[in-house]
C-alpha cells in the first residue's frame, strides 16, 4: 500500500488526501511531527511534505505530481487549471497571504502539535510572518485582505470554480481556504462553505480522522 506523508494543517497536504479519497484510493497514512526532519529527509533529501512513498520504496514530493501519479485514469481534470494557470496561482496567492496570517496562530494548537513541535513551527514562521500575537490583534485588517478572494470565488462558482465540472482546482481551492475553519468566530459566505461541503463530500475528506484512529 502506499504511504502518505503529511501534515494534517499543510494545505499541499490536504490537497493529497482530496486527491485519494475522490478516486478512492487506500493509503497509510503517516501525520509526521512539525519539527521531525529526519523522516521527510531520509525519504527524499528535503524538509518538504507531502510525501507519497510506493511500494517499491521510491518516494516523490510535490503535490500535483502526487495526484497525477496516483489517477492513472486521469478522472481528476486539470485541463483548466493547465489552461489557466498563472491566474489560477494568483488567485490561490490572495487566500493563502492572509489565510496564513489569521490561522497560523491558532494552527499550532492542532492535535499534531506538540510542546516541541509547537516551538519549532513558531518560531520558524514569526521569523517570516512576525510575532503571532500581532497577527492576532490585525485579524480585522488580514479578513478585509481575505474578502475580495472570498467575493471572487462566489461570483465564480458554477456550480464549481470556474465551470460546471469538478476539476483539480476545486481541490486547490478548497484545500487552501480549509484552515480557515479553525479561525474562532469566523464564518465563511453561505454559499462558499456550501462549495467547500461540496467539495469535502466528494473527496470523501474528513479533516481530522487521523486523530480518532484506534
Amino acid at each position: 500500500m502506499k504511504k502518505l506523508y503529511h501534515y494534517v494543517i499543510c494545505p499541499y497536504c490536504i490537497r493529497t488526501r482530496m486527491a485519494f479519497g475522490f478516486l478512492g484510493e487506500k493509503y497509510e497514512s503517516h501525520v509526521v511531527a512539525y519539527d521531525d526532519e529526519k523522516t521527510p529527509k531520509d525519504l527524499t533529501g528535503v524538509k518538504m511534505l507531502p510525501i507519497m512513498q510506493f511500494e517499491d520504496g521510491k518516494a516523490m514530493n510535490e503535490s500535483l505530481d502526487i495526484i497525477k501519479a496516483i489517477d492513472l485514469e486521469k478522472r481528476i481534470d486539470f485541463s483548466l487549471y493547465e489552461k489557466n494557470q498563472a491566474e489560477i496561482d494568483a488567485f490561490l496567492d490572495e487566500i493563502a497571504g492572509p489565510m496564513y496570517k489569521l490561522c497560523m496562530p491558532y494552527m499550532i494548537w492542532s492535535p499534531e502539535f506538540d510542546e516541541n513541535s509547537r516551538k519549532y513551527f513558531r518560531d520558524a514562521k514569526e521569523k517570516k510572518r512576525g510575532p503571532f500575537s500581532e497577527l492576532v490583534k490585525d485579524r480585522k485588517e488580514y479578513l478585509k485582505q481575505l474578502a475580495p478572494a472570498l467575493i471572487k470565488l462566489r461570483s465564480n462558482l458554477h456550480p464549481y470554480f470556474l465551470g460546471d465540472k469538478f476539476t483539480v482546482v476545486d481541490i486547490l481551492v478548497a484545500s487552501h481556504l480549509w484552515n480557515l475553519y479553525l479561525l474562532p468566530e469566523f464564518q465563511f459566505p453561505p454559499e462558499v462553505h456550501m462549495y467547500l461541503q461540496k467539495v469535502k463530500q466528494l473527496c470523501q475528506f474528513d479533516w481530522h480522522e487521523d486523530f480518532w484512529r484506534d
